[in-house]
């Protein structure tokens, strides 16, 4: 028997329909002398018959299938039922709190199968033949991450239905509902002589009630804004973050978890219905026999501020951890090196020790032209066009190495794509630390496989990863914690404000890590922000390689003319003492103030340290941080940064020690547009 027939059989044990499997012939017989060509449509005859008098039997019983959150607030419903426009259509639903939230909504596709030449509406017809319900309660410690420590709780039931009108297809829905949001997984499954089943397109439904707002971008690195639901056009990126019209609204993210050997979501308004979303494929996926998309995720909060405190929900929904021995993963700060010069890798180096960050970083240039395919990222040839060089990277590599330093090396898709195989063993034989990919192509099955398959690829050589450009996180780097970030989000080199910022805080960063590049030094921190809110941001955008000076360079790496592109001076304030305590990943994470696009207050510990930041937009904030989350019966210095345009130094940073304990409160006093940094240690 084929391992393709027993996967099969496999799906349909213990249901009504048993006995289908038992009469359906397997490949090998279809292909023998045995079979006649006139037993293929026989069979297919008997299957109509047989499924349509079960399916009177079946869905005489059909009835609503619930699944409850541990809590008890959310419950989500699958049900097969008629539509306004189908019959016996899959339709899942979602309540809190008692109120209607999502109301019926579609899971529908349009598929193709390696026997068809045309496209074919999957999901009407359907008769529920199973399901299997099941829960789990356990805790697991990541390698490193916003919280040390992470509980997967959840009920779930796995829903199996057929098509009446051809009982060769058939799809299995994994919902699964956490006190944080509910998910579901869809597997299309085609039959035992089919090699192939393709989804064309998805058509899954996200209707809510009510034209809510939602802040959306149609572009990862993008411009956020707020928009009604019904006018959400096409494109639109996840995850999708909503706010209801209630008087006390409710907080809803839609997004999609586990995707690796798929094509990416997308979201769109549906044409009929301006109040529902739907998901939308960059292209067609093909699979072996079944098709299993990544799941789609609906968070529940009744807060921005919660929403963002419950995103391991993405990480939870990934596949535990396959690297071993995961010793060689360290989190840090990184400093870029834009010199591309001898004297610039040294002064960088040196920096590095003295401010205890852990990276260097060679970008763009090293070896050629990024963009020219004739580029050679084995050799190290610098580009004239961004450095006169010399560079001897691999004597900076080792001198780096014997300081307790990594290095980074960038290299653009370009060359991954040719030398992917030769390049990784060639860097860890160098000592190189990590590997930042640039521009990969994202979007389609073909490219998102490829990727991650980079991504492990680079784990069998013990180097780390960061994704740039367009790519957006969906949990993988808990199953390859080597992914340390990924950019995909209009960070600080694209000059945001501070209520893009804190519009991205809760869309984008609940997807995980966000590569914003802090630009300290950079005229444009001053012209949008200020140098407090900088610091700030490098703690409240978690990112285990939080990148900082990202135009900035040492006053020793500018002895030489660098090329076209400009450069900062570093200026060794004494405000930067906070970056050299700062870790980059955490023990414990919590939101104390949150409102999307205008502010919020985020603190986190690392051991016995805790860093409570603050940013705002628009309008001048007085906060209030209640300080109840220290230890009791334990004093404390807070150390804070904050910004004062009365200080007649470069960045205007107010530095002051005040003591306190768990029964104080910190004040947050904040000119628009601003920020305040905190480190809070125990005292001596």
């Amino acid at each position: 028997m084929s391992q393709r027939t027993l996967q099969r059989r496999s799906i349909w044990l213990s249901n009504p329909f048993k006995i289908a499997a038992v009469f359906h012939p397997a490949p090998q017989t279809l292909r023998s002398g045995l079979a006649s060509s006139r037993w293929v449509p026989s069979v297919k005859n008997f299957f109509v018959v047989f499924g349509a008098i079960l399916a009177t039997v079946v869905a005489s019983a059909c009835h609503a299938i619930e699944v409850t959150s541990p809590n008890g607030r959310i419950v989500a419903t699958f049900e097969v039922k008629d539509t306004e426009s189908t019959k016996q259509c899959a339709v899942y639903r979602v309540s809190y709190d008692g109120k209607p939230l999502i109301t019926d909504s579609r899971l529908r596709f349009q598929i193709k199968t390696d026997d068809s030449s045309s496209k074919i509406e999957f999901g009407d017809n359907l008769v529920v033949l199973s399901e299997e319900k099941s829960e789990q309660d356990a805790t697991w410690r990541p390698v490193y991450g916003e919280r040390s420590t992470i509980r997967d709780q959840y009920r779930q039931v796995i829903v199996i239905c057929q098509d009446s009108t051809d009982p060769e297809l058939s799809l299995r829905v994994t919902l699964r509902v956490y006190d944080s949001g509910v998910a579901f997984l869809m597997s299309v499954v085609g039959n035992d002589t089919q090699e192939y089943v393709t989804i064309v397109q998805e058509l899954t439904e996200f209707t809510f009630l009510d034209d809510h707002t939602a802040w959306c971008t149609t572009n990862a690195q993008g411009i956020y804004e707020p928009r009604p639901l019904s006018k959400l056009g096409e494109q639109v990126e996840r995850p999708l973050t909503i706010r209801t019209t209630d008087d006390q609204p409710v907080y809803v993210a839609v997004g999609e978890a586990e995707l690796f050997d798929f094509s990416r979501m997308k979201l769109r308004r549906s044409k009929k219905n301006p109040l529902c979303i739907v998901s939308q494929l960059h292209s067609p996926a093909k699979h072996i026999l079944q098709a299993d998309t990544p799941w789609r995720v609906i968070m529940i909060a009744d807060s921005p501020g919660e929403l963002l405190e419950n995103n391991d929900i993405f990480l939870n929904l990934n596949r535990p951890c396959k690297i071993e021995d995961t010793s060689w993963i360290r989190p840090g700060k990184v400093i870029r090196e834009i010199t591309l010069t001898d004297e610039g890798a040294e002064a960088c180096i040196d920096f590095a020790v003295k401010y205890n960050l852990q990276f260097v970083e060679f970008d763009a240039g090293w070896y050629g032209h990024e963009y020219d395919d004739a580029s050679d990222a084995t050799t190290i040839t610098v580009d004239p066009k961004r450095s006169a060089g010399p560079l001897d990277l691999r004597r900076h590599i080792k001198v780096a190495n014997e300081k307790g330093l990594g290095v980074i090396l960038y290299v653009n898709r370009r060359a991954l794509e040719k030398q992917l195989d030769e390049i990784l063993p060639l860097y860890k034989s160098w000592g190189v630390a990590g590997v930042k990919y640039g521009f990969v192509n994202v979007g389609s099955q073909k490219w998102t496989r490829w990727l991650h398959e980079a991504i492990r690829k680079a784990a069998e050589h013990e180097l780390m990863v960061d994704v740039h450009d367009e790519y957006r996180p969906t949990g993988f780097s808990r199953t390859y914690p080597n992914l340390m970030t990924v950019e995909g989000i209009g960070g600080d080199e694209t000059a945001p404000t501070n209520k893009q910022t804190l519009m991205q805080l809760f869309t984008r960063c609940l997807a995980g890590a966000s590569d914003n590049k802090i630009c300290y030094f950079d005229a444009r921190v001053e012209e949008k922000q200020n140098h407090a809110a900088q610091l700030a941001k490098a703690v409240m955008m978690y990112d285990p390689w939080q990148f900082l000076f990202w135009y900035d360079s040492p006053a020793e790496s500018l002895k030489k003319k660098r090329g076209e592109q400009g450069y900062n001076v570093i200026v060794e304030t004494p405000e930067l003492e906070f970056w050299k305590h700062m870790p980059t990943v955490w023990d414990d994470s919590r939101v104390l103030h949150g409102e999307i696009g205008e502010y919020a207050t985020i603190a986190r510990r690392s051991g016995l340290d805790w860093y409570v930041v603050s940013l705002n937009s628009d309008d001048p904030q007085d906060l209030k941080a209640d300080l109840d989350f220290l230890e009791p019966n334990q004093k404390y210095i807070a150390h804070v940064y904050s910004h004062d345009p009365s200080l007649q130094t470069r960045t205007h940073v107010r530095i002051e020690r005040l003591e306190v304990d768990q029964e104080s409160t910190l004040p947050i006093k904040l000119i628009a547009n601003s920020g305040q940094a905190v480190r809070i240690v125990p005292a001596k």
